[in-house]
Parts: C-alpha cells; structure tokens; sequence
C-alpha cells in the first residue's frame, strides 16, 4: 500500500457511522472540543483524525470518498500531508537517531497550549490530533488535563487511544467517545485483496490474523510481514529449525534488524496467541507461554538485550510447550 501514513489516506473510511456521529455534532452546533477515538490497534482511528482534520480545516468535501471524504487535491489536505498546515499541530513519539522514544514527553504536550492559545490562522478552527494518548508519560498526561480543564475556543482535540482504560479517569470523562468496532474478516479480505492484489487465500489467511484491524491485515498482506508471519507459524506448528534460527537472529542488527525483530517478535507472540485460544489440553500452557512473551519487545528495546538471545530464549520456550504437549499425546 502507498498510502503508508493516516495523514496520507484518503480512500479508507475506518467506521461510517464515526463519521456520521460526528458531522452531526459539527452541523448542529454541538461540536465537542475533545473526542476519544477507541478501538484496536490498526482499526483506523488516526485515519479518521485526519479525515476530520481536513475538513475542519477547510477542505472542500467529497462524498465519494465516505462522510467525511475531502479531495485529496485540495490546498489544506496538500498542507496537511506535507505536515505544514499552520492550524495543525501532531503530538506522537518522537524519532532520534533511527529509533522511535518509547514516549510522548511533557514537553510535547506543553506545546498544546501555546498552540491553542492562538487564533486560527487559515481555518476556523485550530486542530491537535494525539496519536496516541497511550504513549504520553505521567507528567505527559497531566500537562494535557490542564487544556482539557479550560476548552480552547475554536480548539478541537483528537485523543488516539488503543487501551482507554490506562488512561486517566479525569482525561476520560472530558471527553467524547468514539468507538471503532473490528472489521469482519469478509470486509478485511476485500480490503486486502484490492489493495494489494495477493491470492483470495492469502487475504484470507491474512484476514483471519489481523484481529479485526485492517492496518494489520494490510500489513500482513505486505511481502516481509508475510513472510515472517509464516515462519512464526511454522516454529509454533513444531518445525525449529536451528540452524534457520541463527540465520534469521543474523539480520537483526541495526536498525533495520531491529525492526525485522520486532516484525517477527509479534507475529511469533499472535501465533502463540492463536493457539491459546485454541484451546485443548494444552490451551493453559500456551496462554502462560502468550504472557510471558508478550513484554519481551519492550524490554528488549529498554534494556538494549541481544536480540538473537531474545529470540533463542522465546523458541526455547516454545519448544518446551511443544514437548509438554507431545508427551500429552
């Protein structure tokens, strides 16, 4: 897929009726100025930020591109995917030096004010979009409230969030909620197919992997994504290769080995997922094996560990459930 970045979609409407609910805010005069976009992750939550964005900001509308479709030749969307609309302002974890913060930090969001505290230069209204509301640390969070406490005028917020639980209570109840439901694996596979173009068996299998969001099923559906989606599976189905082992753990490093990492750290974890859910008499054993992985990304990254030892340590892991199972009959 081209379109890699939600700023720069135009054709995807995550959720039809999100957008409905939220034109009829805007026209009747009920416009709230924060809404808390909830749903999985990759479900299109940040899609449909930018979506309001635009037309917030001015652009001209296009209904063949769903309710909130604005053309993509319009001067605010060019602004907007460029990242130079004066009226805009994107807090997500910053990039240094080839690796991505592990935060949102305070002095980010202490940037929401003086934003806000300004009149719209190009538009009628000044828009912040937070993507996503999960990564902003505790003072993060707190310099964020205050905004919330006093509305801008003219101010509209956009709080992407995957676990509105975690975030605080008093961010929560300022805001208005948008929930994004899953996608069925009939819709995710048309997306697939016409996006991408692989085999119905491919965008099936995809489908059926992404857990309802058509971000991951896109991803999935990509060529290294794939691949390694495969090979995660074919290690939890029992078939550990060693020697292919090392010569996997071989291309982690830098930082495009760090992302090859994670790629195959997840889908290893949503295939120990799959058969957990599963269920059997061994379903027990592989969900202690799901939660005892799932953090080993993160804490890979915040303790600088050897990606391979990650790795070998994980299909250790996994060859002991196997076993278990085996002796199981």
């Amino acid at each position: 897929m081209s379109e890699d970045h939600p700023r720069d979609r135009f054709d995807l409407v995550p959720d039809a009726a999100a957008e409905t609910a939220f034109l009829d805010a805007w026209e009747r005069g009920r416009l709230h100025h924060a809404w808390l976009l909830c749903g999985v992750e990759g479900v299109g939550k940040a899609t449909f930020a930018y979506r309001a964005a635009r037309r917030l900001l001015g652009a001209a509308a296009d209904p063949g591109r769903g309710p909130l479709g604005a053309r993509r030749d319009d001067p605010v969307s060019r602004l907007i995917s460029a990242q130079a609309h004066p009226d805009l302002l994107v807090l997500e974890r910053l990039v240094e030096g080839g690796k991505t913060k592990k935060s949102i930090s305070v002095d980010q969001s202490r940037e929401l004010p003086e934003f806000f505290s300004k009149s719209p230069s190009q538009a009628q209204h000044r828009v912040a979009i937070i993507d996503a509301a999960d990564d902003l640390n505790i003072n993060a969070a707190n310099a964020l409230l205050k905004v919330l406490e006093e509305p801008p005028e003219r101010g509209v917020l956009f709080l992407v969030t995957h676990a509105p639980g975690r975030l605080l209570a008093t961010i929560r109840s300022r805001c208005r909620r948008l929930s994004f439901p899953i996608w069925t694996p009939d819709r995710l596979e048309t997306l697939v197919r016409n996006r991408t173009g692989v085999e119905r068996e491919d965008a099936e299998h995809a489908a059926a992997m992404a857990g309802g969001s058509p971000g991951a099923a896109l991803a999935l559906a990509s060529g290294a994504t794939f691949e390694m989606d495969q090979l995660a599976r074919r290690w939890v189905e029992g078939d550990i290769d060693r020697a292919e082992a090392l010569a996997v753990a071989d291309k982690f490093r830098g930082a495009e080995g760090q992302e090859r990492f994670e790629v195959l750290m997840d889908r290893l974890i949503s295939a120990v997922k799959m058969r957990a859910l599963g269920g059997g008499s061994s379903g027990h054993r592989w969900a202690d094996l799901w939660e005892r992985l799932q953090p080993l990304p993160e804490r890979t990254a915040g303790l600088n560990l050897d990606r391979g030892d990650v790795l070998a340590g994980a299909l250790a892991d996994i060859r002991r459930v196997q076993v278990q199972q085996e002796r199981m009959g």
